[in-house]
């Protein structure tokens, strides 16, 4: 696997310089521990899966799908496309065209996009954080909209491998992905101008300490692109699903807009404010042939999709953004 020992060499390298320079020596080892020292027992699979796809043609990206290639492959290497990127499923966070081949994945990652795009500060030079960033669809979006340098982060190896299929393509692109999760950041990084948590912080325990991680990672005046599950309500309340939440056993906290507010002001940000609140469709997420999971419809109450199937309220989504103070 020199190919991806090459990646990570490049990728310290890449941040060898500029404001979070002091973290590149930890980047690096970290992730070289992950995928080295202590792999997944089916990383020699998904490399193989990588293996097979090309290594040339441009990322080209419309309102919809983020398509790899600028032309369909010829038919004799279709098959072979379709083999590699069969082999890297469940494919979550997209959707993708590779060559041709068509990649439909769970979550209409896309339509997200398009809530969040007209509401942020624009990209243009900026250092982007994408925490959470699963196959790193994202990532690639914040690049075309002009930011400087992208870094994605994501412990799940496979999601990695989603990534590096399309990093490879494009390698020039200042677009990383190195999977860690949020707490291993340094203290006081303080290096990014944009730093986006997009589907994070219902799953963790502590959400302040979420919150407070996400502003020690921005510079000052920098934003925070926070997107996650709110409930309606007033000022003080709040959800705690017993067990699980539409068929999630990693849900914690589920606050109204009002209180999530609250907590970013408690944790020092600076004028929050909700752009776009959501409620999750079965056709923004649901399975695919790329992901034959179960999905949210197979979560919802049968007959009554303004519930999980547990009874709680339906995904609501709210973005709301904050500015860490100058």
């Amino acid at each position: 696997m020199q190919e991806l020992k090459d990646y990570c060499a490049q990728m310290s390298q890449a941040f060898a310089e500029g404001p979070i320079s002091p973290w590149h020596d930890t980047l690096l080892s970290l992730t070289q521990e992950r995928l080295f020292e202590k792999p997944h027992g089916d990383l020699p699979r998904w490399w193989a899966s990588v293996k097979k796809l090309p290594t040339m043609g441009p990322l080209a990206l419309d309102k919809d799908w983020l398509q790899v290639g600028e032309k369909p492959a010829s038919e004799a290497h279709q098959a072979t496309i379709y083999e590699g990127l069969w082999g890297l499923r469940p494919w979550r966070k997209g959707p993708f065209n590779f060559f041709g081949t068509a990649v439909e994945t769970e979550w209409r990652s896309d339509w997200k996009w398009q809530r969040v795009l007209p509401h942020i500060a624009p990209l243009k030079n900026r250092r982007v954080l994408d925490v959470g960033c699963g196959s790193g669809y994202h990532c690639w979006r914040m690049y075309a909209e002009g930011a400087r340098q992208v870094l994605g982060i994501d412990p799940t190896l496979l999601f990695m491998l989603q990534f590096y299929a399309i990093k490879r393509v494009n390698p020039e692109m200042p677009v990383w992905f190195a999977p860690l999760r949020m707490e291993e950041l340094p203290a006081g990084l303080g290096g990014f101008d944009t730093v986006f948590s997009m589907g994070v912080l219902y799953h963790r325990r502590s959400p302040l300490d979420h919150l407070l991680e996400l502003k020690e990672a921005l510079r000052p005046g920098g934003q925070l692109v926070l997107e996650t599950l709110v409930i309606e309500g007033a000022d003080n309340q709040m959800l705690m699903p017993e067990d699980r939440y539409a068929a999630m056993r990693n849900v914690y906290f589920l606050p109204s807009v009002a209180m999530l507010c609250l907590w970013l002001r408690r944790c020092g940000f600076q004028n929050p404010r909700v752009v776009d609140e959501n409620i999750t469709s079965i056709e923004e997420q649901k399975c695919t042939p790329w992901m034959q999971y179960q999905s949210l419809e197979d979560f919802l109450d049968p007959n009554d999709h303004t519930k999980t199937r547990e009874g709680y309220p339906s995904p609501r989504r709210a973005v709301i953004l904050a500015e860490k103070p100058k």
